[in-house]
């Protein structure tokens, strides 16, 4: 691990491990936590235990995989490659396939005017906007097109597929949502034009001082016009106004990565995300 940056991992995974823990038990199993959520919503991960004296051996991947399954959870694990090295290699040797995700933090020296990176606006919700349930539904429908199709290149799917993939939001999921907004948790935009409506989505979750922007997607239809480079950097603004001095996201390729570059990220490493390798096509 370079050691200049040992501070900053550090505070990454205090943020790993607390993101889950509002809504999630927490099980250990050796060297490894599983979080598993109270209620329904978006399932969570196992990581490495941030008190573990040991790295993360087989027999624990062995044993949260089990368990995962008789939850009926994904059997997801992710961890940083830099703080956790060796858990790369048990992962792979239990059959899992593993994304190795660069790893990026800001320097808000470098941060553009988002106005400079698309002719699209970029619009942040709000908690007691009317138009808040529309907004999040909108903002889940993006990220389903767009993810269905993952990478940068441009395809057919555009607001006709959005407008189709947009479901009814559960009151709890909507409740929990405009709370984590209200109390500076999280942070969620949309952009898009008037005539063309939501065409990017993305959001930001926050832990104190620490903020990970996540979700980040643009319909197959509208890449390439600037949409997630200008909405990365709305959030980071946001973050930045909002006190954050540590802004990190994980980038899906190294192709999506020199987007995040243009926005004035940096890699630091590697973020690793498991899964079983039968799941990948």
């Amino acid at each position: 691990m370079d050691p200049l940056n040992k501070h900053v991992f550090d505070r990454l995974e205090r943020f790993y491990d607390a993101v889950p823990r509002d809504v999630a038990g927490a099980e250990e199993h050796g060297g490894l936590v599983l979080f598993v959520r109270e209620g329904n919503g978006w399932p969570f991960y196992a990581r490495p235990r941030l008190d573990a004296s040991e790295p993360p051996s087989l027999a624990d991947v062995a044993s949260v995989r089990e368990r995962q399954r008789k939850l009926g959870l994904p059997e997801a694990f992710e961890w940083v490659h830099e703080t956790t090295p060796d858990l790369l290699a048990v992962a792979r040797s239990a059959g899992l396939h593993v994304l190795e995700a660069p790893l990026m933090v800001l320097d808000p020296s470098a941060l553009p005017d988002p106005a400079t990176l698309s002719d699209a606006a970029v619009r942040v919700l709000a908690a007691d906007s009317p138009g808040f349930a529309a907004d999040v539904a909108a903002r889940r429908a993006v990220a389903a097109v767009a993810f269905a199709a993952a990478g940068t290149a441009t395809g057919e799917a555009g607001p006709a597929e959005r407008d189709a993939a947009v479901t009814e939001l559960e009151l709890a999921a909507l409740d929990e949502e405009r709370a984590r907004i209200g109390d500076g948790r999280r942070i969620s935009a949309l952009a898009g034009t008037s005539t063309e409506g939501a065409l990017s989505s993305g959001m930001a979750m926050r832990v104190d001082d620490v903020a990970e922007i996540a979700g980040v997607a643009t319909l197959p239809a509208a890449r390439r016009r600037g949409l997630g480079a200008a909405l990365t950097a709305t959030l980071a603004r946001e973050l930045l106004a909002a006190g954050t001095d540590l802004v990190f996201l994980s980038a899906g390729s190294e192709e999506i990565a020199r987007v995040y570059l243009r926005v004035g990220f940096r890699r630091i490493g590697t973020a690793c995300i498991a899964e079983p390798a039968a799941l990948i096509p």
